[in-house]
């Protein structure tokens, strides 16, 4: 089932280093596969995403999602 959520994107160093989303909610968002129009820290954006069918994982932060669509948001 997928949702949109509207957060900023951050840059995290854990585990070689990753892309994430933290949420309006401050729920915390990891695409498994972030488009490079979003790799900016801080940009905020629109998503549209689904939960990620992952199995085990390197990474201990937020939970994997798949982006369906999104957008920038200007402040």
């Amino acid at each position: 089932m997928a949702k949109r959520i509207q957060g900023k994107v951050v840059y995290q160093t854990l585990s070689g280093g990753f892309w994430g989303v933290i949420g309006d909610n401050g729920k915390e968002y990891r695409p498994i596969e972030m488009p490079n129009q979003l790799k900016t820290e801080g940009a905020r954006v629109s998503i549209v995403i689904k939960k990620a069918k992952e199995g085990m994982s390197m990474y201990m932060w937020g939970e994997a999602v798949e982006i369906i669509s999104f957008s920038t948001l200007y402040p």
